[in-house]
């Protein structure tokens, strides 16, 4: 009878003694659950048991990529407490991020919060584009993912030039004064402009058209350096009425050449 009791008394213990194994030896939280760009996030937590020398590995990781990874020290009484600055190029995707700990063999602990990065802001920049002979042009522009480095025309193939660096996928607005660069029909009405991105022809969209500009954008992915905005009149070189006097002057000449000829035979 004894016996039995004393087996009963073991079944019960182990029954109630085994969740306080299964439950991990190291916590983790946050101070808070959301963060923007720019803001400190204080990690903290506990050890049950300490282990001399064993410090807590942290990693933080956000959209399945390692963003950021620290070893923290644990204080006597088992807490330990680590900050990190929610910035730089690996914080560049909003979501869920998770903050993953741990402390010796097997005891890992994890904790979630959500990260906003900073919203660009377009600002409308003007750029003065050099047009040789012709003095200068302005071009009102602004971007979204990258920076514009420079803008230059290309006479021979009736193209505005734009030279940028991108950092992530973007798009680039444009505000092309029509004397300087245009695409038109033989009926003067509007063509269409031909848009060419490192050697590949992209769409565009054309938002604001009046009789002096036309607006443009143009979307780009990360890496893209070169755009070209191919149209049919460009300041300076030959444009469509250019190319008429020219071909007026060019027919004048052959006519006076030759009657010249007819009147020395």
């Amino acid at each position: 009878m004894k016996i039995e009791i004393i087996s009963g008394v073991l079944i019960l213990l182990m029954v109630f003694t085994l969740p306080a194994f299964a439950e991990s030896l190291i916590s983790v939280e946050t101070d808070a659950n959301s963060y923007k760009e720019g803001e400190t996030i204080v990690i903290s937590g506990k050890v049950s048991t300490i282990i001399t020398g064993t410090p807590v590995t942290m990693q933080i990781f956000g959209q399945d990529n390692l963003v950021d990874i620290a070893q923290i020290t644990v204080a006597e009484d088992g807490n330990y407490s680590h900050t990190v600055r929610a910035e730089g190029p690996l914080w560049s995707k909003a979501g869920e991020y998770t903050i993953r700990v741990s402390f010796g063999e097997g005891n890992i602990a994890e904790t979630q919060f959500t990260f906003s990065p900073k919203t660009e802001t377009s600002e409308t920049k003007t750029f003065e584009v050099d047009a040789g002979n012709h003095g200068t042009f302005d071009v009102e522009y602004s971007i979204e993912g990258g920076t514009v480095k420079n803008m230059l025309v290309d006479e021979e193939i009736f193209a505005l030039i734009v030279i940028i660096e991108s950092t992530d996928d973007g798009s680039i607005s444009l505000e092309i004064p029509r004397y300087a660069l245009d695409a038109k029909k033989q009926d003067e009405t509007d063509d269409i402009f031909i848009i060419i991105i490192d050697g590949i022809e992209a769409p565009y969209q054309e938002t604001i058209t009046d009789s002096n500009s036309r607006v443009i954008t143009i979307n780009f992915e990360q890496g893209d350096s070169d755009i070209e905005i191919i149209g049919t009149t460009i300041i300076p070189e030959f444009g469509t009425i250019a190319i008429m006097i020219l071909a007026i002057g060019i027919i004048t000449t052959i006519f006076v050449t030759k009657n010249k000829f007819q009147m020395r035979i």
